[in-house]
């Protein structure tokens, strides 16, 4: 029990710097924006239409897309960059717990603070939605006219019918609740990862870990390498599989009827690449040099 309270100290020593710091607003802000940018376009064909929202569906047609998922998880390198923060307390923190369990809270705080940003994401997406918008466990009429004719890729809302039909909005918002919380894990994880490993690279590596999954995007290798049908098939399937971003785009799995990753099947990867990522911060920690603000010696602790 010590050792869990010293792990929760650590962590909420991290959110206790929240509210000064113009960073953090920052990410939450562009985050904010970012939500209302991308789910401008339903609201606003919902008033066009004078048609009604299920209160989810501007969260789900918003971030069911693998553009918008990339977008709003690039706000995590602004609330990430500055991991692990060394200011002048972490020397009292290691005098008088382990490295090891200062390391736990940080991993602690990362998991919560996605947990919150995610969470902060879809809550604004609700809020957006305003009073067009119900709560009945039901495909809306606007979800309807967008995934049943041209016009959501028209306006580039990705209401895919395969989605409308397989599914409900509830049970739809938590997958991709979840899809998303699990990329922006390992997104987190990396970033932190190699501020450890090469001294402040992490905003690199999620720039990089970000594009790689980018760049696998089907229709991105299709329009390059003018594949025809039959090889677009196959790259989608690859792509599916390969690409971090394309795991947590929900439309991007196998429902039944293709060779795409099932729901399970990227959680698990998401699980497992973010253990792999903490287990090697752990190790670097044991060899890794602290240097502090404020001081001109790197400190051996």
């Amino acid at each position: 029990m010590r050792k869990l309270r010293q792990i929760g100290i650590t962590a909420m020593t991290n959110f206790g710097r929240w509210r000064r710091s113009p960073q953090i607003w920052l990410a939450f802000g562009l985050g904010f924006v970012a939500c209302f940018l991308l789910s401008g376009k339903v609201v606003d064909f919902a008033r066009e239409q004078n048609t009604v929202l299920q209160i989810f569906e501007p969260f789900i047609w918003t971030f069911g897309d693998a553009t918008s998922i990339l977008l709003i998880s690039l706000c995590l390198l602004l609330l990430f960059a500055d991991l692990p923060n060394l200011s002048n307390e972490v020397p009292l923190f290691l005098v008088r717990i382990s490295r090891f369990c200062w390391m736990a809270g940080q991993i602690l705080y990362l998991v919560l603070a996605t947990l919150l940003f995610v969470g902060f994401i879809l809550l604004s997406t609700c809020l957006l939605a305003g009073a067009q918008a119900y709560w009945a466990d039901l495909w809306s009429n606007t979800a309807a006219i967008l995934g049943y004719s041209s016009i959501g890729e028209s306006i580039a809302v990705p209401a895919f019918v395969k989605v409308l039909e397989l599914t409900f909005p509830y049970r739809c918002t938590v997958h991709i609740f979840l899809l998303v919380l699990g990329y922006s894990l390992v997104l987190s994880a990396v970033i932190f990862f190699f501020n450890l490993l090469k001294g402040r690279m992490g905003m690199v590596a999620g720039v990089v870990f970000s594009g790689f999954g980018f760049f696998l995007t089907p229709q991105i290798l299709i329009d390059w390498l003018s594949l025809n049908p039959y090889q677009g098939g196959v790259a989608n399937i690859l792509c599916g599989w390969l690409s971090p971003l394309n795991h947590a785009t929900y439309y991007m799995h196998n429902f039944g009827y293709d060779n795409l990753p099932r729901l399970a099947d990227s959680y698990l990867i998401f699980i497992i690449a973010s253990l792999t990522v903490y287990l090697l911060a752990f190790w670097r920690v044991r060899s890794y040099s602290f240097h502090f603000t404020g001081t001109e010696e790197t400190g051996n602790f």
